[in-house]
């Protein structure tokens, strides 16, 4: 299943009061799981920067001036997000943004059950808790440090994290990535974190005797400094 994680920066708040998009971050995950695939652009609003809006995002009328406007982009865009879910914290202020501008382009529109809005998961999930999306990460121990501004595309990479978080679709045990610690003498685990699989016994060999028998005059083959005997 392809979706699309999804982050917009504007101008201001309200489109039909002239508001813009200035840029879109989106990553791909194909049944949970991050592809690598990204879509990033920034955009030339043809309008003034706010303040207001230019201490959230940093993206100032300069740097924009000679980015693509919005009808430059939008059938790229089109074409990336395609009819996938999109999964977007606060959908309603994203998609709002997104449809007047295609809109504005006699372009298709996204039908806003094409979004899963993770802010409506999380507010059902932990009633009266702050569910900005940095309050989720430090809920789930993401590392959100290079957010010193919101940025598209790293919003789009942060929530990817939170998104799995949330549906229960990260699974610790298939983190490859992560070094398992040795448990101290009393089974609990020395780092705070750490996944602990214990079996009750071990795992029949799927090798035959013939096999084993192999092996064993390979590495006699090897010398005595072989390394294969520090394991033997």
């Amino acid at each position: 299943m392809r979706e699309i994680v999804l982050d917009t920066e504007t101008t201001g708040l309200d489109p039909t009061q002239g508001h813009r998009i200035v840029e879109i971050g989106a990553v791909e995950l194909w049944n949970q799981m991050p592809t690598g695939k990204t879509y990033h652009q920034y955009i030339n609003p043809q309008r003034s920067m706010p303040e207001e809006a230019f201490a959230v995002h940093g993206l100032s009328e300069a740097f924009l001036s000679d980015k693509p406007i919005f009808e430059k982009i939008a059938q790229e865009f089109l074409d990336f997000v395609q009819h996938s879910k999109m999964v977007i914290h606060n959908a309603s202020f994203d998609m709002r943004f997104l449809n007047h501008e295609l809109s504005n382009l006699n372009l298709r529109t996204l039908p806003n059950d094409q979004a899963i809005d993770t802010l409506m998961i999380a507010r059902r999930k932990f009633p009266g808790a702050s569910v900005s999306l940095d309050s989720l990460c430090r809920r789930f121990n993401i590392d959100n440090s290079m957010r010193t501004l919101h940025g598209a595309l790293l919003d789009s990479e942060i929530l990817a994290e939170v998104y799995l978080e949330l549906t229960g679709g990260r699974q610790p045990d298939f983190e490859l990535g992560q070094s398992i610690t040795p448990l101290k003498n009393d089974g609990q685990a020395q780092n705070k974190g750490s996944v602990q699989i214990i079996r009750p016994r071990a795992l029949t060999s799927r090798l035959t005797q013939e096999e084993k028998d192999a092996h064993n005059a390979f590495v006699k083959t090897l010398g005595d400094e072989a390394l294969w005997k520090t394991y033997q």
